[in-house]
């Protein structure tokens, strides 16, 4: 018992375990996203943002200080998609929001790159 105790610790301590994140694909997250009630939640950087986002993506920028208060507004009855560059820091966002009690959150799998790389529309501007 104290091996498999050990041994998957070791795995999770690597990543390499279950995770408890809800990641999806970019096809998965579009179909998704488009649903009535979903909040889009873009949490790079103002500057990121402005380079280019996701179609009705609110920026909430994850290291700011105001990032609990941003997510306080939300409504968590309602469904919140999250997203970044490339899945790290909406993993941040992931964790936040459910230890907030919010019960429906997925995330972009890849971020932000994986959506262009899949050749999907992004828009520019604040």
């Amino acid at each position: 018992m104290k091996k498999l105790l050990f041994v998957f610790g070791f795995l999770s301590f690597f990543g390499l375990g279950c995770s408890t994140a809800q990641t999806t694909t970019v096809e998965a997250f579009e179909k998704g996203m488009s649903k009535k009630d979903v909040q889009l939640i873009d949490v790079r950087t103002p500057d990121e943002y402005a380079e280019g986002h996701l179609k009705n993506a609110k920026l909430m920028n994850v290291n700011d200080e105001g990032f609990d208060a941003n997510i306080a507004t939300l409504d968590k009855s309602k469904p919140v998609y999250v997203y970044c560059r490339s899945g790290h820091r909406s993993h941040i966002a992931y964790t936040t929001l459910k230890e907030k009690g919010f019960k429906n959150v997925v995330e972009l799998k890849g971020g932000i790159m994986a959506w262009e790389a899949a050749g999907k529309e992004v828009v520019a501007g604040k």
